[in-house]
């Protein structure tokens, strides 16, 4: 999936970078991409819900009186593994200092000789290979169909925009505050009011804090 995606930017993305309104177009971009994709799934493997089974996605291990799904442990300890070596590599490796200089300061990144371009390609590889994984786990946690993908988006959304724009940390404490908030709702009111946990997140976040709970103040 890091190769899919470093493919799909130099085919499509890398086009529009640096013409006007390029942040605009990328959006429109990733949207008709998002929905050729779910058209040719559909096509190939019908809309039907479907679902991985492994062996032990209906097993639970049990700690004295409490107990847990097993697949959702074991998820849950991939994802933090997942998070932590993407933090390191971000933190500690060459690379790493070249997105994070390319994320912060294109200009600046170029004057000391980053390659920005590369470095761009890269890290969309990285994103798409993480949403691969995650995709991989989240088949035998909840049933799929090809367009299930517009279930998450205001989810995604949400849990990325409470965190703060390009923060790895606050992301993580905004999946945790809104998945807490919405097992509760879901607990008091009934699943069919989990998910406006989401939407009324982005909705006050975005009206009273842009930047986020964790992130910093955008700069224009």
């Amino acid at each position: 999936m890091f190769f899919v995606g470093m493919g799909v930017y130099w085919l499509f993305f890398a086009r529009i970078k640096g013409i006007a309104r390029s942040g605009e177009l990328s959006v429109l971009l990733t949207f008709a991409l998002a929905l050729i994709i779910e058209g040719i799934l559909g096509y190939f493997f019908s809309n039907i819900y479907r679902s991985a089974n492994p062996s032990y996605a209906t097993e639970a291990l049990y700690f004295g009186p409490f107990f847990l799904s097993a697949g959702q442990f074991y998820a849950t300890l991939l994802s933090i593994g997942l998070i932590i070596l993407l933090w390191a590599f971000l933190k500690y490796s060459r690379t790493g200092y070249a997105i994070r200089a390319t994320m912060q300061n294109i200009s600046a990144a170029q004057v000391v000789g980053v390659n920005v371009e590369r470095m761009s390609m890269v890290a969309f590889g990285i994103g798409i290979a993480l949403a691969g994984a995650s995709g991989s786990m989240m088949s035998f946690l909840f049933t799929f169909y090809p367009a299930k993908h517009w279930e998450w988006i205001a989810i995604l959304l949400a849990l990325i925009v409470l965190g703060g724009m390009g923060s790895l940390g606050g992301a993580l404490a905004g999946a945790f505050i809104l998945a807490i908030s919405s097992a509760l709702v879901g607990y008091y009111y009934g699943p069919t009011w989990s998910p406006i946990t989401f939407f009324l997140a982005l909705f006050i976040v975005l009206l009273f804090r842009p930047q986020g709970l964790f992130g910093k103040k955008m700069e224009a």
